[in-house]
């Protein structure tokens, strides 16, 4: 009885070996070729957006600590856009809530404009060369043909019931936003109407009473500021038959409809407002991203703008972009925002969005990461934030790369795995997502590196990756590499070995806010150019993402 006990137990040690081996594959080497010498148009800042559900958090402690790192990682432009802008409110900051309490009535009904919160809203916001996106909504409880209930319920998602009012309203608030900041500067904003109206959790009113109220608020906003900037309509994923819908329809009204407030045709429109989310789910207990539908969505709304000749060239703002659609939701399905998959995702994302623009020959200006930070809310709890209780999460990081990243986009071979019409076809389901977005300017390039995949697989290897540069205009460079991945610009790694506290010390919050930060890997390396050419070896963990710095 002893052999057969024997041979029972080498059968499964056999089978436990191949199934450890079979959930642990060797990762095949990549090579990435980019040639700095093929230049193409600059690298616009479309990243520098961000927005969020909460604006009197905007004024709060972690609020402003944020919004002062977001004014200070880049030079360019970043757009801040929020919700309840003009809801009626004591501004208590609450979560998915906000209010300003800008319009009330009298007893007699005439109005009464208040600018006290939304001013202190917009002042920390330009003190820090910051420029809001002034979102125009949503329906103060004076106003709103259906008032009650309001707090956090219906009463904010009506029409008005008086259109002059709400004329004036939106016209005062452009003049005193003049009046406050100067004419340069709130030329530089933008304004819209208004969030997701195809949907009855923002709008409970028609299509038609949206455009209707889009008209009124165009008018308001063009006679009190000719130059100011507007855009709308802030539709839902456009890859959805009524978002679409709801987009064509407001296009179509922009350009040959009869205006309500006018009775001209047509409509002002200066930009182009959408939004894009992907989706996750739980696959056999692994966290699945879906890159393809984020990516689908955008598509489609471009291939829409493009479909009408006089708008094609318009600029457009993905309003929001993000992996899925709940910022504020926690739970296994959302378990991709404290550690690397998220950073790695918007890397690739975000080139692949270039592309998809470029593709579909459409004026690109820029995309809104939904994703702010929570108020008084437990550390790394799982929320979609930049940074929790004033540590920044790992995602920031990746925004520091772009950021860093000047001048003209050079060329990637697009001979690797995915490129974006694959993904727009199945998503990051086979091997790894690992390729390169580069750019050359006079005395630097940068390479910024991802390895990214769908599924949130803890046993995935690292990859090889073989960077082959060309078209390097001197003989030796400096490398400089910055890294995201479990032991570089992670704040979550940090916390997790310092057994998760949920109420940190001072000295353990201060080791988490260093951690943060945007970290380099090893000390910078003189490399040698032949012939323009050099190469750089890594292995890069799945997960992460790398930018190499190479002046002279």
């Amino acid at each position: 009885m002893k052999h057969p006990n024997k041979l029972v137990m080498l059968l499964l040690f056999a089978i436990a070996g191949y199934s450890a081996q079979s959930q642990t594959p060797t990762a095949k080497p990549v090579t990435i070729d980019i040639n700095l010498g093929n230049k193409s148009a600059p690298l616009d800042p479309i990243w520098a957006n961000f927005g969020y559900d909460e604006p009197n958090y905007t004024y709060m402690t972690n609020g402003q600590q944020l919004l002062t790192e977001l004014s200070q990682m880049t030079k360019v432009p970043v757009n801040i856009r929020m919700h309840h802008l003009l809801v009626t409110g004591d501004g208590t900051p609450a979560l998915k809530w906000g209010s300003t309490n800008v319009y009330t009535e009298d007893k007699d009904g005439n109005p009464v404009y208040d600018w006290t919160i939304i001013d202190r809203i917009f002042d920390v916001i330009v003190s820090r060369g910051l420029h809001p996106i002034a979102q125009i909504g949503f329906m103060p409880q004076a106003l709103s043909t259906h008032p009650d209930p309001y707090y956090k319920a219906d009463g904010v998602k009506y029409s008005p019931k008086d259109y002059k009012k709400w004329s004036d309203l939106v016209y005062a608030w452009v003049k005193h936003s003049v009046d406050r900041y100067g004419q340069k500067e709130v030329e530089k904003w933008n304004w819209e109407l208004w969030n997701e109206p195809d949907i009855t959790y923002y709008w409970k009113d028609s299509t038609e009473d949206l455009i209707k109220l889009y008209d009124y608020t165009a008018d308001a906003v063009k006679r009190a500021l000719p130059t100011a900037t507007l855009g709308g309509p802030e539709t839902t994923s456009p890859s959805g038959a009524k978002a679409a819908a709801f987009l064509k329809a407001f296009l179509t009204h922009v350009v040959s409809g009869k205006n309500y407030a006018t009775g001209q045709t047509g409509s002002p429109l200066d930009l182009i407002t959408f939004h894009a989310k992907g989706n996750t789910r739980l696959v056999n207990g692994i966290m699945r991203m879906n890159m393809k539908q984020e990516l689908s969505d955008i598509d489609n709304g471009f291939k829409i703008v493009a479909s009408y000749p006089t708008l094609k060239k318009l600029p457009i703002i993905i309003g929001e972009a993000d992996p899925e659609s709940c910022a504020a939701c926690v739970g296994p399905q959302y378990d991709y925002r404290n550690g690397t998959i998220y950073p790695s995702y918007e890397a690739a994302a975000i080139a692949r969005i270039y592309d998809i623009a470029a593709n579909r020959g459409v004026n690109l200006r820029g995309i809104v990461t939904w994703a702010f930070t929570f108020e008084n809310e437990p550390i790394f709890k799982g929320y979609r934030e930049l940074a929790t209780q004033g540590v920044d999460k790992p995602v920031l990081n990746t925004f520091r790369m772009f950021s860093m990243m000047k001048g003209n986009r050079a060329e990637v071979k697009q001979n690797l795995a995915y490129t974006a019409q694959r993904i727009l076809d199945s998503s990051v389901r086979a091997q790894p997502d690992i390729n390169a977005l580069a750019t050359i300017d006079k005395h630097q390039a940068s390479v910024l590196v991802w390895n990214y995949h769908d599924d949130n697989n803890p046993a995935a290897p690292a990859s090889p990756v073989k960077i082959k540069l060309a078209g390097l205009p001197v003989a030796t460079a400096t490398v400089k590499q910055y890294r995201i991945d479990d032991e570089h610009s992670n704040a979550y790694a940090v916390w997790k070995k310092m057994g998760s506290p949920s109420s940190p010390t001072i000295q353990q919050k201060a080791e988490l806010q260093k951690a943060g930060k945007l970290q380099t890997m090893g000390a910078p390396q003189k490399i040698k150019v032949t012939g323009g050419q050099a190469t750089i070896d890594v292995s890069l963990p799945s997960h992460s993402v790398a930018l190499y710095q190479l002046t002279w």
